[in-house]
């Protein structure tokens, strides 16, 4: 495996869901913001040109055919300033980075994979609104409260009992209309 280093302006990411029957259904690229070489943002929908979105689309799902998937899968992707779409990482599982659609999809990632391994009907991949997904990482998590008076705030704690730094603690959605 080689690697090298890639100029580029965003990372996005796409999440294909694809049953034993052959149906395809994928979430919109989102954007995803590290801090610390952590995702610490997912911004949903990316703000991308719509040849770049198709770009990613196209993407995920040739690579969910080709690869035979059943299941979900996520694809980290980079866009270059020239508007090229990169596939950096490929991760066949719900992921942090769809989280948000628990709270802002018509059909949440982990539903999805399910509908997908049992072969059903894929549910409804769009977001029902615009959203943001904040990660809380290490003691972040000692914020929460703060969420709970946002009324446009969903927030998730995942139970672990030890603070670590770097450790995703819980996550919280932000919903909004436009």
């Amino acid at each position: 495996i080689l690697e090298g280093f890639v100029s580029f302006s965003m990372e996005i990411s796409v999440i294909v869901a694809r049953n034993a029957s052959g149906a395809v259904a994928m979430y919109p690229p989102v954007q995803n913001v590290h801090k610390h070489h952590i995702l610490h943002e997912t911004i949903v929908p990316a703000p991308v040109d719509p040849a770049v979105k198709a770009k990613a689309l196209a993407m995920a799902k040739h690579i969910a055919e080709e690869a035979g998937l059943i299941g979900l899968l996520a694809i980290e992707m980079f866009v270059t300033a020239e508007g090229d779409v990169l596939v950096n990482e490929l991760a066949p599982r719900p992921h942090n980075s769809g989280h948000w659609s628990i709270d802002a999809a018509y059909t949440s990632q982990f539903e999805q994979a399910i509908r997908a391994i049992c072969d059903l009907t894929l549910g409804n991949p769009e977001p029902r609104c615009v959203a943001r997904m904040l990660n809380l990482i290490g003691e972040d998590v000692e914020k929460w409260q703060e969420f709970t008076d946002d009324p446009n705030a969903r927030l998730h704690l995942y139970g672990k009992r030890e603070i670590r730094q770097g450790r995703k603690m819980g996550h919280v959605t932000f919903l909004t209309d436009a």
